[in-house]
């Protein structure tokens, strides 16, 4: 709600959560894509922490000339799951493109949760075959349940296998799901997972590897999603050769993203092998998956424009 003074809206996670369902933010980040924006590479800066590891610090601004202007102010603190504390948090401002007014300080953290697994639902609508039933998700933080329900909302999801280093959170995560128009368990392995599922989301902070290219079958879609440094990887070499890649954006996933960094500069992929990147296929510039049993992958590390994107919807939302 507005305050006394008349400023911007102030909009807690919990009103973003509600706006924000999976089908309608999917069109707003198609719509988004298609329409472009103009969108400064993220500002990146590593922060110390004193006797844990370093934390990030992202600026992450965007504008449609006439349209809205916002950026995203997020810090990611590794360490914060051994608080009891969320390892992504943030604030988004919404502004005015036409006199700059302030418009709106909304959540960050959820906003980023949301928009980041529509992301995923976006290019599996592209990359994912149309009858992909098998969802594996690697990982069991705060965005896992998010990119469950966007997998669900896009394909046929009926059976889930969820894994995590904590094999508790990954039983806790599937019975929160299992019987929810899916059946749904924690996996006996990473391996067992990975080959198991049509489509693999992947959304951890990792250092190295988690799918290997030796477990993929044909027909498989690999939705890396947690990786935003040149040194995080969730897939190995052998699985960025044997795919088919596209990214969110190739600015950011050529300077940011260990799983692309990591193989143009060791030779593994070229940068004429990305295939291509979320507006082109947005906007029917380039194709999605061109046959049945072909293996797709997909890097995200986030853009900017998806925040502006969701961030829209939720003021204009609220200003009906």
């Amino acid at each position: 709600m507005r305050g006394q003074s008349g400023g911007p809206l102030v909009v807690a996670a919990s009103q973003v959560e509600n706006i924000l369902e999976v089908e309608p933010l999917v069109d707003a980040l198609r719509d988004a894509f298609r329409r472009g924006a103009t969108v400064p590479l993220r500002h990146h800066h590593t922060m110390e922490v004193p006797g844990a590891a370093d934390a990030t610090l992202l600026l992450m601004p965007a504008w449609q000339p006439g349209r809205y202007a916002g950026i995203k102010i997020v810090t990611v603190f590794p360490a914060n799951g051994e608080r009891g504390l969320p390892s992504v948090m943030g604030s988004y401002v919404l502004i005015s493109a036409r006199d700059g007014q302030p418009l709106a300080l909304i959540d960050g953290r959820m906003l980023t949760l949301k928009r980041t697994a529509a992301a995923s639902a976006l290019a599996a609508k592209y990359l994912s075959r149309p009858d992909a039933s098998r969802l594996a998700v690697i990982g069991t933080g705060a965005l896992a349940p998010h990119l469950i329900v966007a997998h669900a909302s896009v394909r046929p999801i009926g059976e889930l296998v969820v894994w995590g280093r904590d094999r508790e959170k990954a039983e806790r995560l599937a019975r929160n799901f299992d019987g929810r128009r899916l059946k749904a368990r924690a996996a006996a392995s990473l391996e067992e997972a990975v080959g198991w599922a049509d489509t693999i989301s992947c959304a951890t902070l990792s250092q190295d590897p988690l799918v290997l290219g030796r477990w993929l079958k044909p027909g498989q879609h690999v939705d890396l999603v947690g990786g935003f440094t040149p040194s995080m990887r969730e897939a190995d070499d052998e699985a960025i050769a044997r795919a088919r890649v596209y990214v969110d954006t190739y600015a950011g996933a050529t300077k940011e993203a260990g799983d692309i960094v990591q193989p143009l500069a060791n030779g593994t992929l070229d940068a004429k092998q990305i295939a291509g990147e979320l507006a082109e296929l947005a906007q029917g510039r380039v194709s999605g998956r061109s046959f049945h049993n072909q293996i797709t992958l997909f890097k995200s590390v986030g853009t900017a424009l998806e925040d502006l994107a969701a961030a829209e919807l939720v003021y204009e939302s609220l200003r009906r």
